[in-house]
């Protein structure tokens, strides 16, 4: 793009963001599983044919994109190159191109290139690159909140940046914003998304110090949370400090009532 057209650009771009392009929250709302696309093999599938089982993270760009839907698609790897979980074993992964026109093959480029700079065993199938039609696109998109626009004079998508994670049954669980997704939020959304039946104790205890909120997409500290964990833990301590003086005082005092010619 010539850098004359810059200006004009980024005036559009102002326009349209204020017109409503970004992400909306749509917590707990059900994505439509009827929805058709076709997957970088060139088969025809169902979204509900990526959800059952685990927690699937979903991803809206589109493959030819120039900026931005590569760093989320970078940001996603990071993350995902972090994470102690495995994609194809504790979640999934479907991407979704906004670009009625991109074809399989771009989807499979795509996938080639993101499943082997990932690198782990199942990933090829649990990393899902689709294409579609702008009916099928229009719904997903309506339903997750991405509101984007086709700037025809640059002939990009105008849209903003984010990922979702949702539960296994298709319900929009949380949301996270920008290209740089923290390992510990995508974490704890995993594990609440698939209703703790992956993840560890820790994550557990760390549900209960840390909340999502949603303004930011992140976990944050929750204090009375945290207080009422350290309060029983500061009464169990006590408890057990007590009980072991009272069965130390106890015992000795047994001991000192015993004559002292039947102790030797």
């Amino acid at each position: 793009m010539a850098a004359t057209g810059l200006p004009g650009l980024a005036q559009r771009l102002d326009s349209q963001f204020a017109d409503g392009i970004g992400i909306d929250q749509h917590l707990d709302e059900q994505v439509p599983l009827d929805l058709e696309f076709t997957d970088s093999e060139g088969r025809a599938v169902k979204l509900g044919d990526y959800f059952g089982d685990r927690p699937v993270l979903l991803s809206l760009v589109y493959y030819e994109c120039p900026m931005l839907c590569t760093q989320v698609l970078n940001g996603q790897l990071r993350s995902f190159r972090a994470l102690s979980f495995d994609i194809g074993e504790e979640f999934e992964v479907v991407t979704v191109s906004i670009d009625p026109g991109e074809t399989p093959k771009l989807a499979a480029a795509k996938k080639k290139e993101y499943v082997g700079r990932y690198g782990r065993e199942k990933a090829a199938d649990g990393w899902h690159f689709l294409t579609g039609s702008q009916e099928e696109i229009t719904r997903l998109a309506e339903a997750v909140g991405f509101n984007y626009s086709y700037d025809s004079e640059t002939d990009l998508y105008i849209h903003g940046s984010g990922i979702m994670v949702l539960t296994p049954t298709g319900k929009l669980a949380r949301y996270y914003y920008g290209i740089d997704y923290g390992v510990k939020d995508l974490r704890l959304g995993m594990v609440e998304a698939a209703d703790n039946k992956i993840g560890s104790p820790v994550d557990q205890l760390l549900l209960t110090c840390y909340q999502y909120d949603p303004s930011t997409g992140k976990y944050g500290f929750a204090i009375m949370n945290s207080l009422r964990i350290g309060g029983f833990a500061t009464v169990a301590a006590l408890v057990g400090f007590v009980t072991v003086m009272i069965r130390r005082d106890r015992s000795t005092e047994v001991v000192s009532a015993v004559p002292t010619e039947t102790r030797t």
